[in-house]
């Protein structure tokens, strides 16, 4: 994710991120994460975090985004936004920091 990312397609790419946390499934925690992938062809992903009562198992909503973005064919990516209702915002878990690189 080196690419250059125009302040329109940042606008957009955050503003997905935050539409996204309404699809988030936290029955537990409460904690809503949404988060949008930015692909190089210019079509953006979103995702949710999906908890389960066994913690380890629930989805996060960066793997959530980038497992539909590679369904559907993209594997090359310019950025990624993730919104969560604290401020300031939240770190990425280690499992998602891994995804990153």
């Amino acid at each position: 994710m080196s690419a250059q990312v125009s302040a329109t397609e940042l606008h957009t790419l955050s503003s997905k991120a935050i539409a996204a946390k309404e699809a988030a499934h936290c029955p537990y925690s409460k904690f809503r994460v949404g988060a949008c992938l930015l692909t190089n062809e210019g079509q953006f992903i979103v995702g949710a975090n999906v908890e389960n009562v066994s913690y380890p198992v629930g989805v996060c909503a960066e793997r959530c985004a980038l497992a539909t973005a590679v369904v559907a064919g993209h594997k090359n990516f310019k950025a990624i936004a993730v919104a969560t209702d604290i401020i300031p915002g939240a770190s990425p878990c280690g499992m998602c920091r891994q995804l990153y690189v």
